[in-house]
């Protein structure tokens, strides 16, 4: 898809059209990575955040919100939750917390691997690559580091700096996959001053980089936060809507751009579009959902964004889980690690000694 068809689509108003857009990208969705949903177990280790990011609700600046690090055992509790309930994976995130050690992340890596089989994937923000290095060799299988926007003025905008240290997280992402990890990224939809043409950037970034996990969620702002100011609101033809119709246009044509990827349904969709979020993705291209495995004395404190708590009840007995909610739509649980089909492609199209070269044939689990 050329990017001229990319802007069309995104600048797209009429639901019929939209609809024609969402039942294309549902039909690639099965026939490149099949029916299969795969559950991966959410586990938000520490609100602890050095970074003052201009969205996020844990950013440094906010002094009214208690501040908590699970211990080991605890994550190893929700880790065994995740491998009960069917999930594949283990997502252990964070905010950028200089307080989670790389050798205690190390440590509770192998733990998981060793106790539960399941893969795990990190998302723990901007590190140095010596400690990306350690938790690779610990057994970590993918990296996610959303870059949020590839518009270089709005992303400084929104990220500020720590003093002394330039963000660049392409170049990131770059250096993860020579590491040997799966790189997971993706984008918010509808941040106040983004347009359709940074978006059309976005997802040529996806295509360039040939990721094996693609997140995509509506911004959503949060009253702790400089973007939480109704008076910032971002209006005009070209300002993207922060709405679950925007976010699921981008979801569509991720899969459409890259369709052996794996792209969740995330929970910034259904804290947006009333607890149907999640089915909305899964039918307009996702096949990737992540229950919040959270322990619930802490969950409410990771509040990236306003709403996220009211899904608390999605695995404590209060509504239906991401099973029967995977069922429910006609789909079935995928079972084991669920590897990337982009990273299998790529696997298959490199001769041995490339793969040993890029570290891919010692990847676990896979």
């Amino acid at each position: 898809m050329k990017r001229d068809e990319l802007l069309g689509w995104l600048r797209e108003a009429d639901p019929a059209r939209l609809e024609e857009l969402f039942r294309r990208a549902d039909a690639v969705r099965r026939e490149r990575v099949g029916d299969g949903v795969h559950l991966r177990g959410l586990v938000e280790v520490s609100n602890h955040c050095r970074r003052g990011c201009a969205y996020c609700g844990v950013r440094a600046a906010n002094r009214d919100l208690a501040r908590y690090r699970m211990d080991a055992d605890e994550v190893l509790v929700a880790a065994r939750r995740a491998r009960d309930l069917g999930c594949g994976t283990a997502v252990l995130q964070a905010g950028e917390d200089p307080g989670l050690s790389a050798a205690w992340v190390a440590g509770v890596m192998r733990r998981i691997k060793a106790e539960t089989g399941l893969a795990v994937t990190l998302s723990l923000g901007e590190r140095e690559d010596r400690e990306l290095r350690l938790w690779r060799e610990a057994g970590a299988d993918r990296y996610l580091l959303r870059f949020e926007t590839s518009n270089r003025r709005l992303y400084d905008r929104i990220h500020p700096p720590i003093p002394g240290r330039r963000s660049d997280r392409l170049s990131l992402l770059r250096r993860l996959r020579a590491m040997g990890y799966e790189t997971g990224s993706g984008v918010m939809v509808g941040i106040p001053g983004q347009t359709f043409e940074d978006l059309a950037d976005d997802l040529e970034w996806f295509r360039h980089l040939d990721l094996d996990m693609i997140g995509i969620g509506p911004f959503v702002p949060h009253p702790a936060t400089p973007l939480g100011c109704p008076a910032l609101a971002a209006s005009g033809p070209e300002q993207v809507p922060a709405t679950a119709t925007a976010a699921c246009v981008v979801v569509a044509l991720a899969r459409l751009v890259c369709p052996l990827a794996n792209i969740p349904a995330t929970t910034a969709l259904d804290a947006i579009a009333g607890r149907r979020g999640w089915e909305l993705g899964l039918v307009r291209g996702a096949n990737v959902v992540m229950p919040n495995l959270t322990p619930l004395s802490y969950r409410a404190l990771y509040e990236i964004y306003p709403g996220k708590e009211a899904l608390r009840d999605t695995e404590a007995g209060g509504g239906p889980g991401a099973r029967e909610r995977v069922l429910a739509l006609g789909r079935t649980v995928a079972a084991g690690p669920g590897a990337s089909g982009a990273r299998a492609a790529r696997r298959a199209a490199a001769g041995p000694d490339e793969r040993a070269a890029r570290g891919d044939a010692c990847l676990h689990c896979h």
